[in-house]
């Protein structure tokens, strides 16, 4: 679950213990799901829109320092009890091995970690020695999510990417032989001169790897980033046309190999969705620990500063790295559920959708809602139209 970026700002300067609103009682329920932002990157990727920034090595450790201790001071605030981590960025992996042994045992020693059945680390193909991959398994990552992006090296090189198809398949044979079982492939399509048999290659060669699970992303040009300015001026285009015959594509050859459609962009062999993606897909609170996060608890949302120097300075210094806030409506709620739970296999509630009987009535008559027991599905043409579709809900 990366966490989107922003506006970079000071850093509140209050202590985490008098933080008012943002502050749980003692009698609030365990904190289940835990989000880590590590935003460094050996190259900045010219279509990613999250918080980032150029690995540098001389401020590595003490971030990784102010990740323990802005843990520590949450655990002091409420009771963590995660069932789920997930480390994002950024490329977690471009931390040393040192630092990520100096990270992930600062974890196990703040954390009950009875309850945990996933934790899962973002992976960059080419950050990952066999070393590193062992230390991760022995620490308790028991998922790894790995960035192939395309197998494809012009498409690798027009992404921006570090690696190539070749070092992809090595880092992915580097996690299975440490002993990881569940990995899951990130992929793109919908790229800038990409052909649909470029596309069908890119997904059977996925396939002949065997990973647990796939994730597809069609690429979207985000504003503050390379290829929202090439697209604005022209250079590239994005093709809806051509778009929905990837998606559909997608869903015909990874269903055909025996994955699980289970949510728009994501696919896994039985028993192996992604625990930490379907509890936020569930409206479950989280809390966001790293630069630019966000967290959720009951009705509150806030963010940290997306700036990690701002971060290490505030953290380090025993006060909050909380950029904003807000109180959360019940009517945002709903709209969010909505939206969510209408992207996974499960649908949503009948009653989550009971203010909207016109709409729910006209998506049935279309065929892009079906109607199962006391819920509402997107049928396969929904899925095609996912957002469109939440949109009438808001």
């Amino acid at each position: 679950m990366n966490n989107n970026s922003a506006t970079v700002g000071d850093a509140v300067s209050v202590p985490f213990k008098t933080r008012g609103k943002l502050t749980a009682s003692p009698t609030d329920p365990s904190t289940r799901h835990l989000y880590v932002h590590i935003p460094f990157c050996a190259r900045i990727c010219p279509y990613c829109a999250f918080y980032k920034e150029l690995l540098d090595r001389s401020q590595t450790q003490r971030f990784c320092e102010a990740l323990v201790s802005e843990l520590r001071q949450h655990a002091q605030d409420r009771q963590l009890h995660p069932t789920t981590i997930y480390f994002g960025g950024g490329t977690p992996t471009a931390l040393t091995t040192s630092q990520l042994e100096f990270l992930l045992g600062g974890f196990c020693d703040v954390l009950d970690l009875s309850d945990l059945i996933e934790w899962t680390i973002e992976a960059n193909p080419g950050s990952v020695s066999a070393t590193k991959a062992a230390l991760l398994r022995r620490l308790g990552i028991n998922r790894i999510s790995l960035g192939v992006q395309s197998w494809g090296d012009d498409l690798l090189k027009l992404l921006g990417r570090e690696h190539n198809a070749e070092q992809a398949a090595q880092s992915f044979e580097i996690f299975r032989a440490a002993g990881f079982s569940n990995i899951n492939v990130d992929l793109m399509f919908g790229l800038p001169g990409q052909t649909i048999d470029q596309w069908r290659r890119t997904l059977g060669r996925t396939i002949a790897l065997n990973p647990k699970h796939i994730s597809t992303y069609c690429l979207t040009y985000e504003e503050d980033t390379e290829f929202f300015l090439r697209h604005a001026r022209g250079e590239f285009r994005q093709d809806s046309d051509a778009d929905a015959e990837f998606f559909e594509l997608t869903m015909s050859i990874l269903e055909d190999a025996g994955y699980e459609h289970y949510e728009i962009s994501n696919y896994a062999r039985p028993g192996f969705r992604s625990a930490h993606n379907r509890a936020y897909w569930s409206g479950a609170d989280y809390l966001g620990i790293g630069p630019s996060a966000f967290s959720t608890i009951g009705m509150k949302r806030w963010q940290n500063v997306a700036d990690f120097r701002h971060y290490s300075d505030a953290v380090l210094s025993g006060k909050s790295a909380v950029r904003s806030s807000e109180d959360l409506a019940e009517e945002m709620k709903r709209a969010e559920k909505i939206a969510l739970s209408l992207r996974t296999d499960v649908g949503a509630t009948a009653r989550l959708l009971d203010s909207f009987p016109d709409q729910t009535s006209e998506f049935v008559r279309l065929g892009l809602l079906r109607k199962t027991k006391d819920r509402f599905v997107l049928t396969r043409a929904g899925k095609a139209v996912a957002d469109s579709v939440a949109a009438e809900f808001v």
